[in-house]
């Protein structure tokens, strides 16, 4: 029975050596060993990785995974959104996301260089977004009637900053290509500012602000509609008034032609008398006025 024990003893020592001996790595990673701290090479210079797929290593040897496809930091919300002062003195907090991918030429200085790489990579984020918030400004020419825009409406540099968003990507997106490349071992894709919040203050102040502007848009709006009813109930009126100026001017302009056409026909004394008389002979009381 002791032998026996010791045999399973052995069996199981030795499964669990063999399972040590073997990894694993999945799609979308890379892996590199480690033998007591250092790290196995390939060659003098650059690491040994180790794609998708099983693979065989000694059992004290530990394995590092490196995920390579695109990784995003998620810098919003209440704890993750970072504060910035802008360059009137506005502090506003931004949400952002952060994308990047490790290099695989460069493995060494993201796991090995950093000593916290995801923590690094933000803290360098928020110092460069920071930076960028700061010293922001419309470009060209157009930064001076951007400026006087954003004073009349009173949104300021907060104002500048959400219609130029796309030009504050582009700068940011152009910094970590050009000045930071891929010095950390990593290569930003892009950066993405997905909200600016302003103070609490100040957004109470917008809101007012934006709620007066409604108001007197629905009241200019109003007046305007009133004005141009009235306009057209006038416009009308008159053209109303013009054709009845113009039938009676036509009744007159034909009458007179009948009466003239009478009046050369020396009729025109009997007809004046039988109109006379068929009028008498209608009306119910007759005044007549005494010339002497």
């Amino acid at each position: 029975m002791i032998g026996l024990g010791i045999a399973l003893g052995f069996s199981l020592y030795g499964l669990m050596v063999l399972s040590r001996c073997f990894f694993r790595v999945g799609e979308g990673h890379l892996a590199v060993l480690t033998t007591f701290g250092a790290v196995e090479r390939a060659g003098a210079v650059g690491l040994r990785t180790f794609g998708p797929g099983l693979h065989r290593k000694r059992p004290w040897q530990k394995v590092v995974m490196v995920p390579t496809m695109e990784q995003s930091v998620d810098l919003s919300g209440e704890k993750g959104g970072q504060m910035a002062m802008a360059e009137d003195g506005t502090v506003l907090r931004f949400d952002s996301i952060l994308r990047y991918q490790p290099i695989e030429a460069r493995l060494e200085e993201f796991l090995f260089g950093l000593r916290a790489p995801i923590e690094h990579i933000t803290g360098l984020f928020t110092c460069l977004l920071r930076n960028e918030i700061a010293n922001f400004r419309a470009e060209g020419s157009l930064r001076n009637d951007l400026a006087r825009a954003d004073l009349s409406a009173g949104g300021g540099a907060y104002a500048l900053i959400r219609r130029e968003r796309v030009a504050l990507n582009r700068r940011i997106a152009e910094f970590c290509r050009t000045q930071i490349g891929d010095r950390y071992g990593v290569h930003f894709n892009a950066v993405d500012l997905t909200d600016i919040l302003p103070p609490d203050e100040l957004a109470e102040a917008l809101n007012g602000m934006i709620q007066a502007q409604t108001e007197a848009e629905a009241l200019y709006f109003r007046a305007q509609a009133d004005c141009e009813q009235r306009v057209l109930a006038a416009e009308q009126g008159i053209a109303i008034a013009r054709a009845r100026a113009q039938a009676v001017e036509t009744e007159v302009r034909t009458l007179g032609a009948a009466l003239a056409t009478l009046h050369g026909g020396g009729t025109l004394r009997d007809y004046v008398d039988r109109r006379r008389a068929e009028v008498l002979s209608e009306s119910r009381a007759v005044f007549v006025k005494d010339h002497s």
